[in-house]
């Protein structure tokens, strides 16, 4: 059964990078490619991080740190221009998996759940509303958007999620391994600077 689990989060390792899918839908597409059985144990998260990592190493080594420090170039400019909603960046771009196809995830921490809608309203920011689900397993709005890359020169999909303010001591929290889920305008920099 485990090896059954490694082959399907090498898999689903190749289709994140290759397709820029989230790991749920990359375990479920791996399944479906190798013929397995819809209901087969799947690997975790961690597990198809690690093969993510290994597959940017053997093959994206020479293009994927230039795409994730443009990436984070983008996201830190999404983050300046919202700062006054606490944001913290999320997901691949803040992990350092990502690559040009992945889309940046910044959670955003507010006093009114419509204000971040509003300041986009403001600044005349075109976005689609939808819910997906958040880092606590409910239901959070989102706020889709298209960002042009300029060291990339293409579209970039940036999503921010609306959490209430008093979400933001419960996002700090370090994962198994330690590491922080998310990182504020300072941490980014500091990727920024030591890449």
């Amino acid at each position: 059964m485990e090896n059954l689990k490694s082959e399907i989060a090498a898999a689903a390792g190749r289709i994140v990078v290759e397709e820029g899918l989230e790991y749920g839908p990359a375990k479920r597409r791996a399944v479906k490619q190798l013929g397995l059985n819809a209901r087969s144990a799947m690997p975790d998260n961690d597990a198809v991080e690690e093969a993510v990592r290994e597959y940017i190493a053997l093959f994206c080594a020479d293009t994927q740190p230039a795409e994730l420090r443009a990436l984070r170039v983008l996201a830190l400019t999404w983050m300046e221009r919202l700062a006054q909603f606490r944001p913290h960046l999320g997901g691949a771009v803040w992990h350092g998996t990502a690559t040009r196809l992945s889309d940046i995830y910044i959670q955003l921490f507010c006093d009114d759940s419509k204000s971040a809608e509003l300041a986009l309203v403001d600044n005349r920011v075109d976005y689609e509303a939808r819910t997906v689900t958040g880092f606590h397993g409910d239901a959070v709005e989102a706020l889709s958007l298209s960002s042009v890359s300029r060291e990339l020169q293409e579209a970039i999909g940036v999503h921010l999620l609306i959490y209430d303010l008093d979400d933001v001591r419960g996002a700090l929290r370090k994962d198994a391994q330690g590491r922080s889920p998310r990182g504020d305008i300072n941490a980014v920099r500091a990727l920024l600077d030591n890449a």
